[in-house]
């Protein structure tokens, strides 16, 4: 995608209103509900069928399917379905994985964790490898019916999408569940599956996908498995592009880490964080989303990007400032205010970047291995030592420290900018044409 800026700032607001983006909506609302089928909602079940803390807590591994999904996208970009390929390999995964997802969720809905916990583990591991594979689809997806222009409306949306899917199916369940039991409630969350499935039967098989239907055969299932590395590395500026990605999350994720022990320790009540972290904090991500839409539509994505790794960097000082001034409820207002508006912002120019740097031939594959290097890895550097850091440094001192982690990524992405990298180093789905 080129920086071409957008004449008028209506012109940024104008792809909300396109099919591609819309659509992408809906793909996210069945994104966002099996991950909370096996998050806040099976750990309410479990409690109120009186099983241990220590019990419940050992299901979050569920959860680390979701981390794994890199292992197994292969098979999206170079499996074909029988019978289903003649709706297109997109489109007869998508129901596939809806249905893998709709099976799981019932699965899980009628095993009884009073009387077997073990069953109820795998039934849970199950939900989180049938929509780790949704999710698959439902990237690359979206990727491919989104023109260059409209990724970070797209992305925007579809976050839009996953928040209200992952709430509706958290809140439907518990509702239903003290009127017709937890089986039930479960069965009538299996129907947020729907909307992607539909999403894709109705627009069918993304045009800007590059592949050949004869060609989908043994070699091309193998090739699979090796052609998104072979494909990415051979690109002017991979290397660099593989840093910014490994390392742009740092500073960000060693904060996100101690945000909470902070607001402990500064004597903030439930009440507090929940008004002014939650509260504020969810309306002013939503308000982040839309504005980072707009400014990748209207500034391009070089200067949208740039903007929103400055804003996630600064947002950190405001956490040393909080430190400083201490219990402050107008203080972590405006922090929480800040720091999620910045995060909405980030969330999506970051990832209409990461989709724009996929090869429309293997889509699936190339976003879920991005996607997994700038989250595991950041997590597995960050998770070891963020607590350490905040004993032998003191919230203020650490805080800064993480602003200065987010420089690396801020230079690295300032080295592709300055050194051209930026189109060489792009994949076909950044690109107006595709090739």
């Amino acid at each position: 995608m080129t920086d071409a800026a957008a004449k008028s700032w209506l012109d940024g607001i104008k792809p909300y209103f396109e099919t591609a983006p819309i659509a992408s909506f809906f793909l996210g609302v069945s994104s966002g509900f099996p991950y909370a089928m096996i998050a806040a909602t099976l750990t309410t079940r479990l409690a109120q069928d009186g099983i241990s803390k220590r019990s419940i807590t050992a299901f979050t591994l569920a959860f680390l399917v979701y981390n794994f999904k890199f292992l197994w996208a292969w098979m999206v970009d170079g499996v074909r379905l029988p019978i289903l390929w003649r709706l297109g390999q997109r489109v007869s995964w998508m129901i596939l994985a809806g249905i893998l997802v709709i099976a799981a969720v019932a699965n899980l809905a009628f095993v009884d964790p009073s009387t077997s916990l073990i069953q109820t583990a795998y039934a849970a591991i199950l939900v989180g490898a049938a929509g780790a594979t949704f999710d698959i689809v439902i990237d690359a997806y979206r990727i491919e019916i989104l023109r260059p222009d409209q990724m970070g409306v797209g992305a925007g949306m579809n976050q839009y999408g996953w928040r209200i899917g992952s709430v509706t199916a958290a809140t439907l369940a518990l509702v239903l569940a003290a009127r017709i039991g937890w089986e039930w409630s479960y069965m009538a969350c299996a129907v947020l599956a729907f909307p992607a499935m539909i999403t894709a039967l109705v627009l069918g098989e993304p045009v800007r996908r590059q592949i050949v239907a004869h060609k989908q055969g043994v070699s091309e299932t193998i090739k699979a498995i090796y052609g998104p590395f072979v494909e990415f590395f051979s690109r002017q500026g991979a290397f660099l592009v593989l840093l910014f990605i490994l390392f742009h999350k740092i500073g960000d994720t060693l904060s996100q880490l101690t945000v909470r022990l902070l607001f402990n320790d500064l004597g903030f009540t439930n009440d507090e964080i929940a008004i002014y972290d939650v509260g504020v904090g969810f309306w002013m991500y939503l308000i982040g989303i839309f504005v980072g839409g707009v400014l990748y539509a209207k500034l391009g994505m070089k200067r949208s990007v740039m903007i929103s790794l400055v804003l996630m960097g600064v947002t950190n000082i405001n956490f040393a400032i909080l430190a400083n001034i201490g219990h402050s409820n107008w203080a972590l207002a405006a922090t929480m205010a800040f720091e999620t508006f910045a995060s909405g912002v980030g969330g999506v120019t970051v990832v209409a970047y990461f989709s724009a740097l996929t090869d429309l031939r293997f889509t699936a594959s190339q976003y879920a291995l991005i996607s997994a290097a700038s989250s595991i890895f950041g997590r597995i550097l960050t998770g070891t030592s963020a607590g350490a850091l905040v004993e032998s440094l003191g919230y203020v001192n650490f805080y800064l420290l993480t602003t200065l982690a987010a420089v690396p990524g801020i230079l690295l992405f300032w080295m592709l900018v300055r050194g051209g990298l930026i189109e060489s180093s792009m994949g076909s789905a950044g690109k107006q044409s595709g090739h």
